[in-house]
């Protein structure tokens, strides 16, 4: 892994050991979370939805109240980083090209600092190469409210793609230990579907005689708008497809052609079971999804 710092966040990007430290004990991203971040997939040295994920970034960063780096400095950053991380990892069932993992995180800094930024590059895990190819089966859990309810509360950073994510990393772990792989939240009144851990959901419903239809949760009701979800959601729509928002229930998943958990890394994973009940999955649609996803990065 190779990491460019970015310090302060308007300052120019050094490249750093990743193997040293670089935070401070008391700053407050480690101590409480105050930071927001940014996830992209590279594959043969591209963005490929880098404008999307820096809109997202400045986005949090505002209702944060938080600086972000402009564009010009996170490309730099991330070339800085490439540059130095070695070739990407390789998967030989999708065969998309040398993928990486970047994390573009902002922090609070420490009481009395400045914030700052910093981006990191890593070869993609096999366990993201597995999760394509195999699929996950997923636990619904109570998120416990409403998200909707917080969209008119700012102080709440509804929308925001914040570092405290250990609520998100506690559902993974409960699905676990109960038997599936990943989780989905779901409102505690209706049960409506909201999104995943780490991923946005995505269903489709097809027809002999007619092109497949996507959906996916409203994003207007307090869950994370997703880069991957809108990306294919937009290529689909220009092929024909037909593309809906929710909302959407667990019947919903239950009697889908086909569901999965989309991600910038992970790409479309395909779900195999809800709350222990078999789903059906679709190869074929898999591979179309991921083909509009990351598009034709040999182009």
């Amino acid at each position: 892994m190779a990491a460019a710092v970015i310090a302060p966040v308007t300052g120019e990007p050094r490249l750093v050991d990743p193997g040293r430290p670089h935070v401070g004990l008391e700053d407050q991203a480690l101590t409480r979370g105050d930071g927001v971040f940014e996830t992209m997939h590279v594959l043969d040295g591209r963005a490929y939805k880098f404008a999307a994920h820096h809109a997202r970034l400045c986005t949090s960063a505002g209702i944060a109240g938080l600086p972000a780096p402009s564009a010009q400095t996170c490309r730099a950053a991330l070339a800085m980083a490439l540059d130095a991380a070695g070739p990407g990892s390789r998967d030989t069932a999708l065969d998309l090209g040398a993928e990486h993992s970047v994390k573009l995180s902002i922090s609070r800094g420490e009481p009395g600092g400045e914030p700052w930024a910093w981006l990191t590059v890593s070869p993609v895990p096999e366990q993201a190469f597995a999760a394509r190819r195999d699929g996950v089966s997923v636990l619904l859990l109570d998120r416990g409210h409403d998200p909707a309810e917080d969209a008119e509360l700012p102080w709440l950073l509804p929308g925001v793609k914040t570092l405290s994510y250990a609520v998100n990393m506690a559902a993974v772990r409960h699905a676990r230990a109960h038997g599936a792989q990943d989780a989905v939240f779901t409102t505690s009144t209706d049960r409506r579907i909201l999104e995943g851990a780490t991923s946005s959901v995505v269903c489709a419903r097809t027809r002999d005689d007619a092109a497949p239809t996507l959906l996916t949760p409203e994003p207007s009701r307090g869950i994370l708008p997703g880069t991957s979800q809108a990306r294919i959601f937009d290529t689909a729509r220009r092929h024909g497809w037909g593309v809906d928002h929710g909302p959407l229930y667990p019947e919903d998943l239950l009697t889908a052609d086909a569901v999965w958990l989309t991600s910038s890394v992970r790409l479309a994973v395909p779900v195999t079971a809800v709350d222990g009940h078999e789903i059906p999955t679709d190869p074929v649609l898999t591979r179309t999804l991921t083909d509009f996803l990351v598009g034709s990065p040999r182009g």
